[in-house]
């Protein structure tokens, strides 16, 4: 099977994998019928007519004759075609792809076309159908938890939020219990860090709190504020967007009865996992920190990374080109903040101000854990795309000497912690996909005093 899956990589990096910059708003329907011609050209072979249909990049390094047999090698290799799968669309990162799952007797392939906006194909590949997710979805049991309405926040800025419990801990004289304050990653972040149909704070609540671990979450700062998220005095940096409002919320924790003061915990993700270590930092008494997919890198790094990968999924036209060069512009001009090189007519990558990257330049995550005496739990998707291995292999190079840490990765998850197979990409967060049982029966063992984990 595996030599069988290296003839589609081979043939997947013969065309040229994804190519090209496609954005959703481009005669979707029109694209449409174009995938129906296209699919119809590959399965009889027609390599001039799928040719003539390329963007004008592909027709100069595509010679005709590689599709004629493509479909004849694919039966060939995985046994022949049982059913074909209804027309999709999926948009993301404004990138717009058009696919049909096809069954073959002995694998699952999804034919994939995309469309530059003048009509010209700049996509045509098959690829592996992704996997379905075997994680159950994660329920509101009001036998087991209760949420209630809280506010926390920094500043007089008051941001709604919700304290989930577990039920026997909400009767009165029961006892107290530990708590989870949940940090968000980048972006206005709602107290669910909503993103397409997945809510994974709203699952991580709630599987903790059926797990024994109450647990608060809230809207973020820059959603309900948006730019008049700054006190007067201050400028916008991790501080003000992140930091200031997960202390509040811990010393607010620690004023409730239902919660063990001396046992509170934060759990950051993304940009939440970063500041994890700065929160516990500035925070007395904090219990432990749990960094969840925490970039370890400068962020200026990770973003052009991203970028890249991204743009390898629709590469090589001009356009992605030009947007690559300017944003590596952006960024070397950023890593020279505070220096004479420093070039002050660039703009500054994600529209943030001067602050924010100087901030973001003087922070060093690893270093700031590495000096922390609490207990540290260090988690990450093996398919993570926008925070990568290479981050967690710097938290583990850098907290090695540390006793205080533990480690976990997890082969199938990709950032949103929901489960696939293969490269991951942006597609797969418009999919329905829970966080599965054991990141939180690892998180809640971490919290209780009884990870034993490598």
């Amino acid at each position: 099977m595996m030599r069988r899956i290296g003839i589609i990589y081979r043939w997947l990096f013969l065309l040229g994998f994804l190519l090209g910059n496609v954005y959703e708003a481009f005669a979707q329907d029109a694209d449409m019928a174009r995938a129906r011609h296209i699919y119809e050209w590959f399965v009889a072979g027609r390599g001039d007519s799928i040719h003539a249909a390329l963007n004008k990049d592909l027709q100069e390094k595509l010679a005709p004759v590689v599709f004629n047999d493509t479909f004849r090698q694919t039966e060939r290799a995985f046994g022949k075609l049982k059913s074909e799968g209804d027309w999709q669309r999926d948009s993301a990162a404004g990138i717009t792809i058009h696919y049909r799952d096809l069954e073959f007797e002995r694998y699952s392939l999804r034919f994939i076309v995309a469309f530059d906006a003048d009509g010209r194909m700049n996509t045509i590949r098959l690829a592996p159908v992704p996997a379905v997710s075997t994680a159950k979805p994660v329920t509101y049991d009001d036998t087991k938890i209760s949420e209630k309405d809280i506010a926390v926040g920094a500043d007089g800025f008051k941001l709604p939020g919700t304290l989930t419990m577990p039920k026997f801990a909400a009767a009165s004289g029961m006892r107290r219990v530990p708590c989870v304050i949940l940090v968000h990653g980048s972006g206005p972040n709602d107290r669910d860090e909503t993103v397409g149909p997945n809510k994974p704070f709203r699952d991580l609540a709630w599987g903790l709190a059926e797990r024994g671990v109450a647990v608060i979450r809230y809207d973020k700062r820059t959603k309900i504020y948006g730019m008049n998220c700054v006190p007067a005095g201050r400028v916008l940096d991790y501080d003000t967007e992140a930091v200031d409002d997960a202390l509040a919320a811990i010393l607010q924790a620690r004023t409730l009865p239902e919660i063990a003061a001396d046992s509170i915990y934060v759990l950051g993700h993304s940009l939440g996992g970063t500041l994890a270590p700065r929160i516990a930092e500035r925070s007395e008494g904090l219990a432990g920190i749990i960094v969840l997919a925490g970039l370890a890198r400068p962020l200026e790094d990770a973003l052009e990374e991203q970028f890249t990968y991204i743009s390898s999924l629709t590469d090589s036209s001009a356009n992605a080109g030009t947007q690559l060069a300017e944003l590596k512009r952006q960024l070397v001009n950023v890593k020279k903040l505070g220096t004479d090189a420093f070039d002050d007519k660039i703009p500054l990558p994600l529209g943030q101000p001067r602050s924010y990257w100087e901030f973001a330049n003087e922070y060093k995550p690893v270093e700031v854990a590495a000096k922390l005496k609490l207990p540290i739990f260090v988690l990450q998707g093996e398919r993570d795309y926008q925070v990568t291995m290479e981050d967690f292999g710097l938290w583990r190079f850098g907290l090695l000497r540390c006793k205080n840490v533990f480690f976990k990765s997890y082969p199938k998850l990709n950032h949103l912690l929901q489960e696939g197979s293969g490269k991951a990409t942006p597609f797969e967060y418009n999919r329905a996909s829970p966080v599965p049982a054991y990141v939180m029966d690892d998180i809640a063992s971490f919290v209780k005093g009884k990870c034993a984990l490598p």
